[in-house]
């Protein structure tokens, strides 16, 4: 699919141009039309269907689970199927082992028989890639739920970790805020090993493979799996009085940090967890901690049409702070005034979702005064840094009519608290600062998804663009940035892309936050990316990069066009000034395949929960991205002539 050579079309014409501005004014007609009455955007965020099984799973846990409830999950469910039987990760990608047992366990416990032929072409798939016995790790615990797999085959997480203090490795603030969240909640599980049996047999998914070589003891992952026998030793006879207050301090932590909407953290993990969590502690059905999670679970279904009928699916997580942050950008861009009443009801909106209270990033920064935005409709435990910076960018270019002040205040809370974020090594992640120990990696529990939440290129060029658009780019901190993000370029001249997929995500966000931070378009950093933008193009004109990029390196900046990527790709070459025919292609691109209702289609996920693991189809962004590059194009022409009449 990719092209070793810019497409080959001459520069648009000021007629074409036209037909770029007519292509720019219905899709802000479209962004318009999708925003809600409150003043939020929210597309639909999708994933994959361990999502749904997992759901239909807890539900049998607890007894709550309903015959129509069971088929419309069903329903769902066989309708992602692919034609060799498995279940993949992501549109179009690879049957995934563990996805696929998941979804067969789901489906037999809504009630399709084992022999039927969906199933039986899911059991062939997953014994030829090795059995329910090579499945990963959070498989086996939910399959050991229901008496289908042995506890002690399953690595133990004793909740006497809650006990670790804050500066002993693998303490609970060593994971990444997702991650510490399930791990508390399972500390629990883990610590009670319940088993509520189900009435179906794994025989068809199993390949009779034994267990792996063992690591070798001299290293961690083997110091780790020999210290598992012990904790499983312990958790036969453990010290009861000892148990017992850790399993009080674990129970008191998942309460503690329950959201206004049931949930935890806005995600699907620690959410299902938590609820197991506090079941087996003792919470009822009726209890207002489960009766809320419960039902903000049932605030994450949406329901579509399958060719069977109704279904229903869960939404790993929701994004109305990022996407409405993303859409105030984009309009800016496109031309719509600052003052604008859509614009101003999304800036009211965003001003009330600002966390200024206390939250788990305050382990490592405990004098930093609280000023982020969260990423979700309710989570004000987590801000995240890459949310804040975003709207700090969008909302500081809003003329607010009546809440200048409040919003100048607001915005500079967020300065402060975004800058005070900064790692030490001059990067930002996501959520914490210095959340980099790598140990907790070697946990024979750690064989999916991202546990620590290390600066990325994604998010520190976000910051930099942030501080530099708020004329910082001289101070240390954003001189920092600049270093890390220079020392994290990749040979080929790309960024790793940690949020979005992958190295077309990771180089458009970084070289306009370089160009930003006053990094001169011909500087070697920017040719260089440029180069690898431009190398990386489609013969039809648009970018894509496969979610394989994260595991197989043939797989970077290759894949089939989305409007998304391809407007990364053009941010990143616009903001280094470039007139080249790349930019054209991708422009033309964009005007060629836009629907008639002012959006695009695509089918490709294009951004990342977990590299390698996890990822995510954001329903906006098909529509954002297109209409932030489209209006950046414009005003670089028409800076160009009002430069030119002078």
């Amino acid at each position: 699919m990719t092209a070793t050579r810019p497409v080959e079309v001459g520069p648009l014409t000021a007629t074409e141009d036209d037909g770029v501005r007519r292509t720019l004014d219905r899709a802000v007609a479209r962004l318009r039309e999708l925003q809600h009455d409150d003043g939020w955007w929210k597309g639909d965020l999708e994933t994959n269907v361990t999502m749904d099984a997992e759901d239909l799973m807890l539900r049998h846990f607890l007894g709550v689970a309903t015959a129509d409830g069971d088929e419309q999950t069903a329903r769902y469910i066989r309708s992602r199927q692919n034609h060799d039987g498995s279940w993949s990760n992501f549109a179009g990608g690879p049957g995934d082992l563990s996805t696929t047992v998941e979804s067969w366990v789901a489906l037999r416990m809504a009630g399709d028989p084992a022999d039927a032929a969906h199933l039986a072409a899911a059991g062939s798939f997953v014994r030829r890639g090795g059995g329910v016995e090579r499945a990963r790790v959070f498989t086996h615990m939910w399959l050991s739920l229901f008496g289908l797999w042995s506890w002690d085959d399953c690595p133990h997480l004793p909740p006497e970790i809650m006990f670790l203090p804050r500066w002993v490795p693998l303490n609970i603030y060593d994971w990444g805020c997702w991650a510490r969240q399930t791990i508390v909640a399972l500390t629990v599980v883990s610590g009670v090993e319940p088993v509520r049996p189900a009435a179906i047999d794994l025989a068809d998914l199993r390949s009779g493979a034994g267990p792996g070589r063992p690591e070798p003891l001299t290293s961690p992952a083997g110091l780790f799996r020999r210290l598992d026998r012990v904790l499983h030793a312990y958790n036969r006879r453990p010290v009861r009085f000892l148990r017992e207050r850790a399993l009080r301090k674990a129970e008191r932590w998942v309460l503690d940090r329950q959201e206004a909407d049931g949930g935890w953290g806005g995600i699907q993990p620690p959410w299902v967890y938590s609820l197991i969590a506090l079941h087996l502690r003792g919470h009822d059905l009726d209890s207002p901690a489960m009766k809320a999670g419960l039902a903000g679970l049932d605030g994450f279904t949406l329901h579509t049409e399958t060719d069977e009928g109704p279904a229903r699916w869960l939404e790993a997580c929701q994004s109305p702070v990022w996407d409405t942050a993303l859409a105030v950008a984009a309009l800016l861009d496109a031309g719509v005034a600052p003052d604008d009443p859509d614009v101003v009801r999304a800036t009211d909106w965003l001003l009330d979702e600002q966390i200024t209270g206390p939250g788990d990033w305050q382990v490592r920064r405990p004098d930093l005064v609280g000023g982020g935005w969260a990423f979700e409709f309710a989570n004000d435990t987590y801000p995240d840094i890459d949310d804040t910076a975003e709207i700090v960018l969008a909302l500081r270019r809003v003329r607010h009519p009546s809440a200048r002040d409040r919003l100048a205040d607001a915005l500079d809370r967020a300065v402060a608290w975004t800058t005070g974020m900064q790692s030490r090594d001059g990067g930002w992640g996501a959520f914490d600062a210095d959340n980099t120990r790598t140990l907790v990696e070697r946990l024979p529990f750690c064989d999916f998804g991202a546990v620590i939440d290390p600066p990325s290129a994604d998010v520190t060029a976000h910051v930099v663009e942030m501080l530099a658009a708020e004329g910082r780019s001289d101070e240390e901190a954003c001189r920092r940035g600049i270093d890390w993000l220079t020392a994290s370029q990749e040979a080929d001249g790309s960024w790793f892309g940690r949020w979005g997929a992958n190295h077309v995500y990771g180089t458009g966000a970084v070289v306009p936050a370089l160009v930003a931070a006053g990094v001169p378009v011909g500087d070697s950093r920017i040719r260089r990316a440029v180069r690898w933008l431009e190398q990386h193009q489609n013969d039809d004109g648009g970018w894509g990069e496969d979610l394989r990029s994260y595991d197989d390196p043939a797989w970077i900046g290759r894949g089939e066009s989305t409007p998304s990527q391809t407007a990364w790709a053009l941010l990143g070459l616009l903001a280094a000034d470039e007139e080249s025919e790349a930019v054209q292609g991708g422009l033309q691109h964009l005007v060629r395949t836009q629907r008639d209702d002012g959006g695009w289609d695509e089918h490709r996920y294009t951004g990342t929960g977990f590299p390698g693991d996890f990822y995510i189809a954001y329903h906006l962004y098909r529509l954002v991205f297109p209409v932030w590059a489209l209006g950046r194009y414009l005003n670089r022409q028409q800076n160009r002539r009002e430069r030119g009449a002078r």
